[in-house]
């Protein structure tokens, strides 16, 4: 992706007057009269859409689905005391009154994806007058749909009620609009996706990196699946299956992009896109999801960095016992996705711990990797299909799109039930890429299966990475809920909150 250089604050040049009055704008500066003009304008505009998901991936998703899921837990540092704002994730003990709540991670979040849509809305308000070449209009408005409708689409999962903004900004009044329902949300959803899909290029017609139709005929039908939609999900993802355009690498570990290889391939239907370097785009999330404290040595072992240095602080995203055991015998996908370091420091056990495998690679300076995060994969397009025929009740037509899944893990045909079966194998297949929180909620056993998990944390604190003789928080899994609270911050510039 090429490297963002939209001034952020072109919203604030907007000004207004009445209409018999002249409205001047300075030629010489930026502002949106000016700038929206050219192709290169619309293409700095919709890199600066993508760019706040590297910050949602880096660690605000993933501790908001991964880690208040049962897949992964926090790494309790008694000499660094805990980090509320993420341990209450995981603890799902966030303090909620009145349907707000001011923790940062939950709030940075929000801001995140408001950014997204306010800068999608900036280049959809403003495309269709533009004078540039009609292929390249339709695929930056295609990008910019696509973005709007996955914001929604992760507001309204995590979220419910939000305010839906289709236009810029301009004004306090403005920017302090309603809670929308979660059926009017989910309707503007569907229709910026449908919108997108016309608009933009197979994936083998695309610059790498950006998003396609696949990626658009995925993200509607995953919100089909989502309300439970089935022929309409259905539909669409045979589209992507027969479109020809991504297949199943052919071993597991070769799906996920490396730090400067091997991205955006064949299984990929989209990913948030990092590089490692000076430009500002690396990411870190990997040294977010490290047990701690942890020393530079060990650092050096794991990541192969000549200027390692030691990490503390409180560790985030650690597999749990519950996502070990839920591999099965023999199953590839479990050495290629968790791997086990030493920290001698440790507070906890003999200090070996678990961690996510499958984003490792070797890079050349602390903190600064350029492994891409994957939103949605080839493999996640035949689960979805295999359900949503499944669900249909045409057993038959949905059993090889799960069992290419399974025989590339090494593994044969499925036992029992095969809604379980794909339920269970979304699980392990998708472990660690943030799906297991949303796939808990649209099935409605979110609250019991944390409450539960709950449970077996408060009763056995130390098979869950609390040192020996330190019981689970007070308030650990007492505010457990599908939706997470609107942030304080922003109740206070909207009343409707």
């Amino acid at each position: 992706m090429k490297k963002v250089i939209i001034i952020l604050g072109l919203l604030g040049f907007i000004t207004t007057s009445c209409d018999d009055e002249l409205t001047i704008f300075p030629e010489d500066s930026l502002s949106v009269p000016t700038f929206f003009q050219t192709e290169d304008d619309f293409t700095q505009a919709i890199n600066a859409t993508y760019a706040p998901l590297r910050d949602m991936y880096n660690l605000e998703k993933p501790l908001m689905t991964e880690m208040a899921s049962d897949n992964t837990y926090f790494a309790r540092n008694t000499a660094f005391g805990a980090t509320e704002n993420n341990q209450d994730l995981a603890d799902h003990s966030l303090i909620t009154e009145g349907g707000i709540t001011a923790n940062g991670n939950v709030t940075n979040f929000y801001r995140d994806v408001y950014d997204i849509i306010a800068r999608a809305n900036q280049i959809l308000v403003t495309i269709d007058d533009a004078e540039i070449d009609a292929d390249v209009k339709d695929n930056i408005k295609g990008q910019a749909l696509f973005l709007r409708a996955f914001a929604y689409f992760d507001l309204v999962q995590l979220y419910g009620k939000v305010p839906m903004h289709l236009e810029p900004v301009i004004d306090r009044e403005g920017a302090a609009l309603p809670l929308s329902s979660e059926d009017v949300l989910y309707a503007q959803i569907i229709s910026d996706a449908q919108a997108a899909i016309p608009l933009l290029p197979l994936k083998s017609e695309q610059e790498p990196g950006r998003v396609t139709i696949g990626a658009a005929q995925t993200l509607l039908a995953n919100v089909h699946i989502v309300l439970e939609q089935w022929a309409q999900a259905e539909t669409l993802l045979k589209a992507v299956v027969n479109s020809n355009e991504y297949a199943l690498m052919p071993n597991y570990e070769d799906a996920f992009s490396g730090n400067s290889s091997n991205k955006n391939n064949m299984e990929s239907v989209f990913e948030v896109q990092y590089r490692e370097g000076a430009e500002g785009v690396q990411g870190n999330f990997m040294y977010q999801f490290l047990p701690r404290p942890i020393e530079a040595d060990e650092v050096a072992l794991l990541f192969g960095t000549p200027d390692a240095q030691p990490i503390n602080g409180q560790g985030n995203n650690i597999p749990t016992p519950d996502i070990i055991e839920a591999y099965e015998e023999g199953d590839l996908r479990e050495e290629a996705s968790i791997q086990y370091i030493l920290t001698r420091e440790s507070f906890w056990n003999d200090g070996i711990y678990p961690i996510i495998k499958k984003y490792v690679e070797p890079h050349a300076q602390h903190n600064n990797m350029g492994v891409n995060f994957p939103v949605y994969r080839y493999s996640e397009v035949l689960l979805f299909l295999a359900e949503a025929l499944e669900e249909q009740g045409k057993v038959g037509e949905a059993l090889p799109f799960l069992n290419q899944v399974r025989t590339r893990a090494g593994l044969g045909a499925h036992t029992g039930d095969l809604g379980d079966a794909i339920f269970r194998e979304r699980r392990v297949e998708l472990a660690f890429e943030n799906k297991r929180w949303f796939d808990l909620v649209r099935k409605g056993i979110a609250i019991q299966t944390m409450t539960d998990f709950g449970q077996r944390v408060i009763n056995n604190p130390n098979d869950y990475y609390l040192p020996e003789g330190v019981p689970a928080a007070g308030n650990a899994f007492t505010n457990v809920r599908d939706r997470y609270a609107l942030p304080a911050a922003e109740s206070i510039l909207n009343p409707n909150f």
